[in-house]
């Protein structure tokens, strides 16, 4: 970055810190991932100087001969991964993919059936706060005690509400998903299905977790998280439902796409299609059970029972007396970053709820197995119990960092 250095120190050493903490930190994000230096170099690449409206074959601006190749390959190759019908490519990220579909398949006014944001949903599956809820009609599912789904009672939600539309998917969930149960609900009402499937995207490109695409009518998903491309969307459907996708992405919504972003999925499409990435996909499971089983053996206390893909769900407060709010900026000072977040019928607000969220995926790009879990859980644990003891919370990070170059992120 010798021109960023020599232009604009600012913003290099805002970047070269990052860097840094990413370098000597944990990310236990689950909806978050290290890309590769081939997709970081795309998407710094000439592409992000071209604008490129409309589609392969029919733009409507000259100058598109490689735009249309490198776009062509990013959706053949997707379609390879998913066995998809059609795919677009274009989304900007996962919120904008679901009302583009929410748009090519219904009308204002509309009832979706989705999951309730607390019982492992996502904002854009109908919280009240979002511009989705304001234009079509969201009624919410929930889980059982149990932590799973009662399949029973969404049949019945969905014969009381007759929904235009039924979404499975999910951003705080840790079971699988029985699909077929989804597409049968449907049928019997007359419902479109649609699976939100962006954080298990590169468990079923891995093809550890069982493909949605064949089950669903519309597919969305992002391009990071588990599949470990650039921060992005992408829309998979149903040859029935591809001209209606295509005219709600654009010009319905969005206008040029980010061809360098573009380039950036056809890098990681090709990537998930080697072996090396179903190895990748089966180590975040072992990771994620062992991540499961350790955290149990301190006290803590799992919602949906634990897990069958990339991340816990923890109940911190109830667990060890101290909100995710707290649990969060404990973590950060020993250099594990996670998130709070809200647990089934949570108490607590938002903004300081009673959970936390821990992913694998990042930890397992960077090459850690479960060895390294062990020791990251019980990190978690000693940092939670002593999260008021500022010379333990240095001894652990020091501890951390020492684990992190072992593990180096870019070499």
């Amino acid at each position: 970055m010798k021109n960023l250095k020599k232009q604009d120190r600012e913003v290099y050493k805002s970047i070269m810190g990052e860097l840094k903490r990413q370098q000597e930190g944990m990310e236990l994000i689950a909806s978050e991932n290290y890309v590769s230096e081939a997709v970081l170099e795309a998407l710094g690449s000439v592409f992000t100087n071209k604008y490129s409206e409309g589609y392969p074959g029919k733009r409507y601006y000259g100058g598109q001969e490689y735009t249309d190749v490198v776009e062509n390959l990013a959706i053949k190759r997707a379609k390879k991964l998913f066995q998809a019908e059609h795919v677009n490519v274009q989304p900007l990220s996962g919120a904008p993919a679901n009302m583009i579909a929410y748009m090519a398949l219904l009308q204002p006014g509309d009832t979706i059936l989705g999951m309730d944001l607390s019982h492992g949903g996502h904002l854009t599956h109908g919280h009240p706060v979002t511009l989705s809820a304001q234009i079509y009609n969201f009624v919410r599912y929930k889980t059982k005690k149990n932590g799973l789904i009662d399949y029973k009672e969404l049949e019945a939600m969905a014969i009381k509400h007759k929904p235009k539309l039924i979404l499975a998917g999910f951003s705080a969930y840790t079971r699988q998903l029985n699909y077929a149960k989804f597409r049968s609900i449907a049928k019997k009402v007359g419902a479109i299905t649609m699976m939100d499937m962006a954080h298990i995207a590169g468990l079923v490109a891995g093809k550890v977790i069982t493909n949605p695409v064949p089950y669903f009518d519309v597919v969305t998903t992002t391009t990071h998280k588990t599949l470990r491309g650039p921060r992005g969307g992408m829309i998979l459907c149903k040859e029935k439902y591809a001209q209606a996708i295509d005219k709600a992405l654009f010009p319905g919504f969005q206008g040029g796409p980010h061809e360098n972003n573009i380039a950036g999925k056809a890098v990681a499409f090709g990537e998930a299609l080697k072996p090396s990435f179903k190895r990748y996909a089966q180590q975040i499971l072992k990771n994620a059970k062992t991540l499961e089983k350790e955290l149990k053996k301190y006290g803590f206390k799992l919602m949906f029972g634990g897990t069958d893909n990339h991340m816990v769900l923890v109940d911190v407060f109830g667990s060890k007396g101290i909100s995710g709010k707290e649990a969060e900026v404990a973590l950060d000072k020993v250099g594990i970053t996670l998130n709070k977040n809200m647990i089934p019928d949570d108490p607590r607000k938002p903004l300081d709820p009673s959970g936390v969220r821990i992913g694998v995926p990042a930890i397992t790009t960077r090459g850690m197995k479960e060895k390294e879990i062990k020791k990251i859980a019980n990190w978690i644990n000693d940092a939670l119990e002593n999260h008021q003891d500022t010379k333990k919370l240095k001894l652990i990070h020091k501890e951390v960092i020492s684990l992190c170059k072992k593990f180096p992120l870019y070499k």
